[in-house]
């Protein structure tokens, strides 16, 4: 969603039972759900442990549907989900989008905007479990650095990127909310 601005900081959130969940998981959790990787090329160096996903066919009809992830993750990250919606959105709209992205050490996301429709009505809310200083996130050519134990939301509809120079994998829980209402329906 475009909200005026690159990037809005949500304030601080307690993630240490997610933080602990995501990074109890195994190997094999990180490549169960392999979508993302195999549709959009900015994602090739990147994992993911999806809770709830649509790849948004027949929108705004499209179908959220519970994924791997959820029956291991949602009791801890649903109440990190609700607590920023209640901050910060209205209430009353749907998760259309849940998961923990890997970005591997050394890898990137490289640059783009978001295109289909539901990233025009959603707010994309990034919320880091595991960084480094050496990862660097650019939204509209300036340079963030995220913190765990915070909360964002990010503009994807300007341009962004990851880089991850350091030795330790980037880990972030990312989810899409819509809120009620009539959807801002654009074509890209």
């Amino acid at each position: 969603m475009d909200i005026d601005a690159p990037l809005r900081e949500l304030g601080e959130i307690d993630t240490s039972a997610l933080r602990e969940a995501i990074l109890a998981q195994d190997e094999a959790a990180w490549h169960e759900d392999e979508y993302r990787q195999q549709s959009y090329d900015v994602h090739l160096e990147t994992q993911s442990i999806v809770l709830v996903f649509t790849d948004g066919s027949g929108w705004p009809d499209a179908e959220v549907r519970k994924e791997p992830g959820w029956d291991r993750l949602a009791d801890v990250a649903v109440p990190v989900m609700h607590e920023i919606i209640e901050k910060h959105y209205p209430k009353g709209g749907t998760i259309i989008r849940a998961m923990a992205a890997k970005l591997l050490a050394g890898g990137k996301i490289t640059p783009h905007v978001d295109q289909h429709p539901s990233f025009h009505c959603g707010h994309r809310i990034h919320v880091p479990i595991t960084t480094n200083s050496r990862v660097r996130f650019m939204i509209d050519g300036r340079p963030y650095q995220f913190q765990v134990g915070q909360a964002y939301e990010l503009n994807n509809q300007k341009q962004h990127s990851v880089m991850n120079k350091g030795k330790e994998d980037r880990i972030t829980f990312i989810f899409d909310y819509v809120p009620p209402g009539p959807l801002a329906v654009q074509s890209s």
